[in-house]
């Protein structure tokens, strides 16, 4: 069974008397364990299809089904719930705590979401950090490290609560173009390792190509899918 399943899904803003669509009846599937782009242009959609997916926001129309949830039916407190539970994010400004070291930033969803006991705790996080390369920078804080190794940080920081999905935001926007590669490389192998679906949104041409399936939006409209090896 898909993960994510978006029927016919629309998404209007009002601002005022103006009213914007952002998302125009867009429909599509994504499977676990995949590795998935949204494509397009800034104000294509990207982020408010990403919003909508990480159960931020509500549609306005169609149906969005996540791991099984109508995000439809969550309200504020069960959204939060579900996003700690089923989800991780990355972000492209790392959003990494600066007063926290590396090992604590990684740690951190574990002691706000989960509260898990800390042998578990310290187990998790030192074999995520072992994966993306980071161990013997644990006890380092953001400020020591480069913008690379912040945002390996911020993958294990997403994948430390076990989660069925995680959503990049535009991750590799702030990073030159070796590190933008490298960091997907990452995402890919994470993918490989733990089985956990990827979903990134892009206008980078440079890392389109290193999704499995790409999704193009322009204007708030899917224009089409491309499989890499063949088109849907």
């Amino acid at each position: 069974m898909a993960l994510v399943i978006a029927e016919q899904v629309s998404k209007m803003y009002r601002t005022g008397e103006t009213e914007v669509d952002a998302l125009k009846g867009v429909s599509f599937q994504i499977d676990p364990g995949s590795f998935v782009s949204f494509v397009g242009p800034s104000g294509s959609g990207k982020t408010t299809l990403l919003n909508l997916i990480g159960c931020l926001d509500a549609p306005s129309a169609g149906k969005l089904t996540v791991a099984g949830t109508d995000v439809a039916t969550l309200n504020r407190t069960s959204g939060a719930a579900f996003r700690g539970s089923e989800m991780g994010f990355i972000f492209q400004d790392f959003n990494l705590l600066p007063v926290l070291s590396v090992f604590e930033n990684v740690e951190y969803p574990l002691l706000m979401i989960q509260r898990t006991a800390e042998a578990e705790r310290r187990e998790r996080v030192m074999k995520l950090l072992e994966a993306v390369g980071m161990a013997d920078q644990a006890t380092k804080r953001p400020d020591q490290i480069s913008g690379g190794q912040k945002q390996r940080v911020a993958v294990a920081r997403a994948l430390v609560t076990n989660p069925k999905l995680v959503l990049a935001d535009e991750p590799t926007a702030n990073l030159d173009h070796a590190t933008a590669f490298m960091v997907i490389t990452l995402m890919k192998q994470m993918r490989d390792q733990f089985g956990t679906t990827f979903v990134f949104s892009t206008h980078d041409p440079r890392i389109v190509g290193e999704a499995e399936v790409i999704h193009t939006l322009e204007d708030g409209i899917l224009k089409g899918t491309e499989i890499m090896g063949g088109t849907a």
